[in-house]
């Protein structure tokens, strides 16, 4: 297993396509419906290669040979009074790889490159009840609060979000 920042996502579309739509259908809070909408995630992926062009996002990958099964953004403040923080954004792993400490992983390299980069606040947010939140917690993020019915989830229905901050 293998994970590192990546500058572009050229050439990985078909294995990150695959790896969003397995998290999408297994209920994961990553901003999209069921069923998927081909090119909708086709158009998603393609914003996130222009952000990565124009250096406001920072994108993580975990490789399992030839194989991406994890994956976490960085998005960059471009608020001059908002320098300092950035916002975690698709934390992401395969359901085949669930439970073997990736989202750990992911989350500390994306955090060293934070620091590296002069951030020093990451903020987030998730499904309120998702299992995310204890993983945020035991890493060392604080609930900041909750907002009743801000997102549908990916059957539909309106749930709550939590977010979630770190001074790094």
């Amino acid at each position: 297993m293998e994970i590192k920042e990546v500058s572009s996502i050229s050439g990985l579309a078909e294995q990150l396509h695959l790896l969003l739509v397995d998290c999408i259908n297994s209920g994961a809070s990553v901003g999209f419906l069921t069923p998927v909408d081909e090119n909708e995630v086709k158009s998603y992926w393609s914003s996130v290669e222009s952000d990565l062009e124009s250096g406001t996002r920072r994108v993580f990958l975990v490789y399992d040979g030839e194989s991406v099964i994890g994956a976490v953004q960085l998005s960059l403040c471009s608020k001059p009074n908002g320098s300092h923080r950035g916002e975690v954004e698709k934390l992401m792993v395969h359901t085949d790889a669930r439970g073997k400490g990736i989202s750990k992983k992911l989350m500390s390299l994306m955090e060293d490159v934070a620091t590296e980069i002069g951030l020093s606040l990451l903020v987030l947010d998730t499904r309120l009840g998702d299992v995310a939140s204890s993983l945020y917690r035991t890493i060392g993020y604080t609930e900041a609060g909750q907002i009743p019915q801000f997102a549908r989830s990916s059957t539909g229905e309106l749930e709550g979000t939590v977010y979630f901050f770190k001074i790094l």
